[in-house]
């Protein structure tokens, strides 16, 4: 009996159990069903994002094959490289061409010619007491050597007794000047072709024996040819019987410019001014030495080349009291015309710095170069006296050229000339007209014009001696005075 009712009890606790399972069963299902639907939709948006995000994929891969194809198409840019810096270009070296010297009254000049510019530094050496050895003037030349033929010169003149020159280093030529008296001097340089001057000054301890350089006198000229009867002018008949060349101007320096290889300016009609102002140069000289009994050298008498240097050596060399150097003019206005008359000093406008590179043969930026040592070269030079000696010149030429051949007066200038540069008396440039103006080149060949020109020029000396000889006669009576 007890063995049922333990059987009954325990089929009822298992009978209990199973309902509270099933009712428990029966509360999960709603919960997982909700569950279940959640995840549904979790799954459903993974596989939207799952789908765009294969879309994407597909058109960034389409993207790129479209950007592929483009590119075999299409030069991809590439990177920008850093340009590496180039190696530097060495400039060819410079070849000495010339060497020379050029004795004068008051200093020796010393000339390096190059065949292009170059670099250079100068130092003096005072005397060695202990050794003997001179006191010497070096200069480097840097990047440079030596050409055939260029040699030593042996000088002997008081200032210097040699000019050396030689290969100091492969790539520097030295220049030594063995010095005997040197109170100054200065170094500076001229262009087209490259030089490099040296001006060495100071008292002489001998006389200069003489003048190695061919100086050229005035040729005696031919008589004229008979020219068609024209009327001309009568010069007055007082200087024929009375010269004035007495007193401190007894010689005159005629350099009529350019020459041989360089024609000057040249006219539209093939005027060159080498051709006309050597036309004029000979009248000249023909007038100072007839009318003034002056004595007269020429820097050139025919169709040949000097350098700038040389001719205000020429006149130094021959003890000259005036320097006339005879020039053409031009300008790239073709209306430009007129007669002026230049001396040695710093071009004050920007006409007279072009003026200057042309005669120069060089450009407006030798010309700032040669201006910025031009006030240590001007020390010696009679710039007073040039100045007046311009004035009575351009005075006299205008108004003996004005009467027959009506011409505006430019008036005195002053500027860089590299053929004044040196010139140890009152010295002057004449540009007689333009060559560059139809008119006045047509003048410029006409003979009767040059003959007017040369006898203006004369008249201006004329002025300047006499001007010179009534200063000196004021100054005898003030000395009488006292």
């Amino acid at each position: 009996m007890q063995h049922c009712i333990v059987r009954l009890i325990g089929g009822v606790c298992l009978a209990l159990m199973l309902m509270s399972a099933q009712v428990r069963a029966e509360d999960d299902q709603p919960r997982t069903a909700k569950k279940q639907a959640v995840v549904k939709k979790k799954v459903q948006k993974g596989k939207a994002a799952t789908a765009k995000a294969t879309k994407a994929t597909k058109a960034t891969k389409g993207a790129r094959k479209k950007s592929s194809a483009a590119s075999e198409k299409k030069p991809v840019a590439k990177p920008p490289k850093v340009a590496e810096a180039p190696a530097p270009v060495s400039k060819p070296m410079a070849v000495v061409k010339e060497f020379r010297s050029w004795s004068n009254p008051d200093y020796t000049r010393i000339a390096v010619t190059l065949d292009h510019e170059a670099r250079f530094e100068y130092h003096q050496l005072g005397q060695n007491r202990e050794t003997g050895i001179p006191g010497r003037l070096y200069l480097d030349i840097g990047n440079a050597h030596v050409g055939p033929g260029v040699k030593d010169i042996p000088i002997a003149d008081g200032l210097l007794k040699t000019a050396r020159i030689g290969q100091f280093r492969p790539d520097t030529v030295r220049v030594v000047l063995d010095m005997e008296s040197i109170k100054d001097y200065k170094v500076f340089t001229f262009s087209d072709p490259y030089r490099i001057l040296i001006d060495v000054r100071g008292e002489r301890r001998m006389e200069i024996s003489s003048l190695r350089e061919r100086i050229e006198s005035a040729p005696s000229l031919p008589p004229p040819a008979k020219e068609p009867a024209v009327e001309k002018p009568l010069r007055p008949t007082v200087a024929k019987a009375v010269p004035v060349a007495i007193g401190k101007i007894r010689r005159v320096v005629v350099d009529p410019g350019h020459g041989g290889h360089d024609p000057g300016a040249i006219g539209a009609g093939g005027t060159r001014e080498k051709d006309v102002v050597l036309a004029i140069g000979l009248k000249l000289a023909k007038r100072l030495k007839e009318e003034l009994g002056l004595d007269v050298v020429m820097t050139r008498s025919t169709d040949v080349f000097l350098e700038l240097q040389e001719r205000t050596a020429i006149a130094n060399q021959v003890g000259a009291d005036l320097f006339i150097s005879v020039h053409a003019n031009a300008a790239p206005n073709r209306a430009s015309a007129g007669i002026e008359t230049y001396y040695l000093s710093l071009a004050k406008t920007e006409k007279a710095a072009q003026l200057a590179a042309k005669e120069n043969g060089t450009s407006l930026e030798k010309v700032s170069l040669l201006q910025a040592v031009l006030f240590d070269l001007m020390v010696n030079y009679k710039i007073n006296d040039s100045a007046h000696l311009a004035e009575v010149v351009q005075k006299e030429l205008h108004h003996k050229v004005d009467v027959q051949y009506p011409v505006k007066s430019l008036g005195v200038k002053q500027g860089p000339f590299y053929v004044l540069v040196g010139a140890t008396m009152p010295s002057i440039l004449v540009e007689t007209a333009f060559l560059s103006n139809e008119k006045e080149e047509q003048r410029l060949r006409d003979a009767q014009y040059q003959e007017m020109t040369a006898d203006g020029i004369m008249e201006g000396v004329r002025a300047y001696i006499v001007s010179q000889h009534q200063q000196s006669a004021y100054v005898r009576q003030g000395d009488t005075g006292r």
